[in-house]
């Protein structure tokens, strides 16, 4: 066990989530862990990428395989839509960005990027998929739903990301941050 899987709570010497979820994946019913894992998420205290580093340290630990198949549901899905979809999530996985599905719905409409944790999504926006008075209109009032539903939402362009895309993903990671806060703030007002 290395230095990331443990910590000080108030005095008290405590494994990481992830690293206890490995253990307990090791003896406790897969139901039970799937529960875990969930109340993890639910408290803010889950990071896919601590899972992962976790399992990539451990490959003979008994609990990998039952750990493996609880994290399916959070892995992002493979199928991209575009190529501009594969290099964007390629590079919101460089950054560490946290965990991405795409083509999600929320409030009935498809996203291209999403992070449920946050409840944030970024629309890949191509001319050749935007350039028409209807699918300008219909953007805008998606736009509205997604806010109503409680999604922040940025928008992309295919030509700006190709352009600049360590200063996409910069401001990218700040909007998260943002987000992150409000996030924290809500919890507190209610």
């Amino acid at each position: 066990m290395i230095d990331a899987d443990r910590a000080l709570e108030e005095g008290i010497p405590v494994t990481s989530v992830a690293r206890t979820s490995l253990d307990l994946a090791a003896g406790i019913r897969f139901r039970s862990l799937r529960r875990a894992i969930r109340r993890s998420e639910e408290l803010r205290a889950f990071d896919l990428g601590d899972f992962r580093s976790v399992l990539d340290r451990n490959r003979g630990h008994r609990g990998r395989p039952a750990l493996e198949a609880a994290l399916a549901i959070y892995e992002p899905p493979r199928f991209t839509r575009s190529e501009l979809e594969r290099e964007f999530l390629a590079s919101v996985d460089e950054a560490g960005l946290g965990p991405t599905v795409t083509a999600f719905n929320v409030a009935g409409h498809e996203l291209d990027v999403y992070g449920p944790e946050l409840r944030f999504a970024v629309e890949l926006d191509v001319y050749a998929t935007h350039g028409a008075h209807e699918p300008f209109e219909e953007d805008r009032r998606r736009d509205e739903d997604l806010k109503l539903a409680g999604v922040e939402l940025t928008r992309v362009t295919g030509r700006r990301f190709e352009r600049e895309p360590r200063q996409v993903m910069d401001r990218i990671a700040r909007l998260l941050s943002q987000r992150r806060e409000q996030l924290a703030g809500s919890w507190v007002s209610d």
